[in-house]
């Protein structure tokens, strides 16, 4: 026998059937790795080294309010603008300056009060000499009621008087002649034409005589009345031009002397020592309300002289905060390098107006009294927690691991079996972390920002109302099952026994994929033999419902375009069988 025979002559023959059972493990693996991404919460492996968790456990919780603020006194001396119709601000002192009393602070525009000052001047003037008119109008009215009845009265009365006595005489001239024509009429010495002379003569003067007595009856009793009447109305009148012209000079007066006091008022100086300091302006302006050149208004606070004994805090507490809030809670206050103890003192009862400058928040003022402090100053920023609650051995959550959702609030637990899903009940709750008072128990691992690693939680978070961009399908196709390895026959009816993609039970020495655990920083991803998985299992895994088989939602959403090639009966369900033919097509069976 020749030696010269190839080394492999001696080797023993590998069976067929070992051969055999390696590429099925191996097409099996496959298989494995195809499938599970989409039964294990649609994470890759590029994702799940990335992904971190949490360790709930139980322990302490402070629950707060954090809002910024602004350092301000409590009782400030404000120094305000006193020019009526407000005025121009020509020079103003710089902010944080310390003064004394009759330091000039402020000067205003005065030009326009100059020429108040000049016109009137002019009406105050007008108004004088028109009181002194109506004065010697007042005097004149007043002698001529005293002449008139002490003199111009008696005059004519006593004329009238002497004309009726004169009247008196007339008559009797006249009945002695007529008393004498008739006697001679009767001897026969004149004419009886004569006699009726006389008698008309008679008649003339007893006429005469009745008028002047009745012009006398009439100034006694009417004309005096009359004339006194219109002597006193006259008086009066001149009196109520006078009081008008006397109201008018006060008026013009004081118009004037008021507009030398908003001369005076034009420079403002400092009644007391202090600091002065601008007031606040309004948050959505950039530049303060008072620098040269800027209009003011009367009564608008220009500057303000604080007291630093006493300063506190404002801050702006949100709507949805504002109602747990109690004056006498305890606050800390971050102030620079400082930290330092308060109190909440006032809660506004109505809402500050909001607007665009604050992004549309609705927030209440809120005042935190501060125990005096050296070297405090008006305007300082500070960071103010105000403590709510405060919970002792509690079980609790990140906030970042929980997502809301028409079913209520949900989170990721990561098992042995994969991430699943869980339906929890909330407590209280602060920036970071919230109380669990149902759905989960200590030691058990959720994961972190799961809306950004696991696609189920993508699917069931609240959706804002409209989308603002259309999903591009073509973005990304990581993760997505192989068209050709689905490309699949309908399975063969005659193998309806249970195939089994693994020979042991998934359990608690199986093999999963485990992610960063954030209390610990420390995470490995394993991959061991994938034989350890059999279809029913896989089945499970996917099955959100519990009803054995899986439909097209309970498919992750990158791979949902894949279900009607695993469903070949096209009955809208995955089953058993259809997840074992999975495995024969890709181990060539």
């Amino acid at each position: 026998m020749s030696n010269d025979q190839p080394a492999n002559e001696n080797a023993k023959p590998v069976p067929k059937s070992w051969l055999k059972s390696v590429v099925i493990v191996i097409a099996l693996v496959g298989a494995f790795a195809v499938v599970t991404p989409m039964l294990f919460g649609g994470l890759s492996t590029t994702e799940q080294k990335s992904v971190l968790t949490h360790r709930i456990a139980r322990g302490d919780l402070k629950v707060t309010v954090t809002e910024n603020g602004m350092l301000e006194s409590s009782n400030n001396k404000e120094i305000k603008c006193l020019v009526k119709g407000g005025s121009t601000v020509l020079w103003v002192i710089e902010t944080g300056t310390l003064v004394q009393p009759g330091d000039e602070l402020v000067r205003l525009d005065t030009s326009r009060i100059e020429d108040n000052i000049t016109t009137q001047e002019i009406a105050y003037e007008t108004a004088l000499a028109n009181k002194i008119i109506t004065e010697s109008d007042v005097a004149v009215a007043e002698k001529s009621i005293t002449e008139y009845l002490e003199g111009t009265f008696i005059e004519e009365r006593s004329l009238l008087e002497k004309e009726i006595f004169d009247a008196e005489q007339a008559v009797k001239a006249a009945e002695l002649d007529l008393k004498s024509t008739t006697r001679l009429a009767s001897k026969g010495l004149i004419k009886s034409l004569q006699i009726d002379g006389d008698r008309f003569a008679l008649d003339s003067a007893r006429k005469q005589l009745e008028l002047k007595k009745t012009q006398l009856q009439t100034l006694e009793l009417y004309k005096r009345d009359k004339e006194t009447q219109q002597l006193t109305s006259t008086l009066q009148a001149a009196k109520a031009r006078l009081a008008s012209d006397v109201a008018r000079l006060k008026l013009e007066k004081t118009r004037l002397e008021r507009e030398r006091e908003q001369l005076e008022n034009c420079v403002i100086k400092a009644a007391t020592a202090g600091m002065v300091i601008f007031p606040s302006a309004a948050e959505w302006k950039e530049t303060p309300d008072i620098e040269e050149g800027a209009t003011v208004r009367e009564q608008q606070t220009l500057l303000m002289i604080p007291d630093l004994e006493q300063m506190q805090v404002k801050v702006g507490i949100h709507e949805s905060k504002v109602g747990r809030l109690n004056t006498g809670m305890a606050a800390q206050i971050a102030l620079q390098d400082l930290a330092l103890e308060g109190a909440v003192d006032t809660i506004a009862s109505i809402t500050k107006p909001a607007g665009w400058w604050t992004g549309n928040m609705v927030k209440y003022d809120t005042i935190i009294k501060l125990d005096p402090q050296p070297g405090l100053k008006p305007g300082m920023s500070a960071v103010v927690d105000i403590v709510l609650a405060n919970y002792e051995d509690v079980l609790t959550i990140p906030v970042a691991a929980i997502v809301e959702s028409n079913e209520g609030f949900l989170c990721w637990v990561q098992s042995e079996f994969g991430v699943k899903k869980r339906v929890i009940q909330l407590g209280d709750s602060n920036d970071e972390f919230t109380i669990v008072t149902a759905g989960l128990t200590e030691g058990e691992k959720v994961v972190l920002n799961p809306l950004a690693f696991v696609d189920e939680a993508q699917n069931a978070a609240l959706q804002p109302k409209q989308s603002s961009d259309p999903v591009d399908k073509n973005t990304s196709d990581k993760n997505t099952l192989d068209k050709k390895s689905l490309d699949l026959k309908k399975p063969d009816k005659k193998k309806s026994g249970k195939k089994s993609l693994g020979k042991k039970p998934l359990g608690k020495d199986s093999d999963r994929h485990d992610v960063y655990d954030n209390q610990s920083g420390e995470g490995a991803t394993s991959t061991k033999a994938a034989d350890t998985i059999d279809a029913a299992q896989l089945i499970a895994m996917g099955d959100k419902n519990g009803d054995g088989v899986m439909t097209k939602d309970e498919f992750p959403a990158k791979d949902r375009d894949q279900f009607d090639r695993v469903d070949t009966d096209g009955d809208g369900k995955v089953t058993t069988s259809e997840m074992e033919a999975i495995a024969d097509a890709l181990s060539g069976k």
